[in-house]
């Protein structure tokens, strides 16, 4: 499970950990019935507080996205649904989303450039078919 905090970001180290399982769930990375690691081995390999991260997985759990099974370890939880599945990509993006408006405007970007490169972006997309590489 590949996570990686950012300790720089204005975002708190709890919600980039939450905000990351969600992602690697959403893209199938994480499968319902994998197992996470504990919470002291996550805070460990990130070199977080362990606070930190029950924190996050506790919001997880309250989320019906993971379940804590006593003396068996945390699961990711199979969503109820299609629309619940769907729901849960949506919000991802949504977090996404925010994320990059808030970076670029940290940045000093203005709408009109964050659009602009945006745009760019995109009709490259619509054309290759994929997304753009980092140039």
């Amino acid at each position: 499970m590949n996570i990686e905090i950012n300790f720089q970001s204005h975002v708190p180290i709890y919600s980039q950990v939450k905000d990351q399982i969600r992602h690697l769930i959403n893209t199938g990375e994480l499968q319902p019935g994998d197992q996470l690691p504990t919470v002291r081995q996550l805070a460990a390999d990130l070199r977080v507080n362990f606070n930190t991260v029950a924190r996050a997985y506790r919001q997880l759990d309250d989320d019906g996205i993971i379940s804590t099974q006593h003396g068996r370890g945390t699961f990711i939880l199979e969503p109820h649904s299609q629309k619940e599945a769907e729901q849960l990509r949506q919000l991802d993006m949504q977090r996404l989303t925010h994320y990059y408006l808030t970076e670029a405007h940290r940045l000093g970007f203005s709408p009109e450039e964050v659009r602009a490169l945006f745009e760019e972006k995109f009709k490259q997309w619509m054309e290759d078919g994929e997304p753009p590489s980092e140039k």
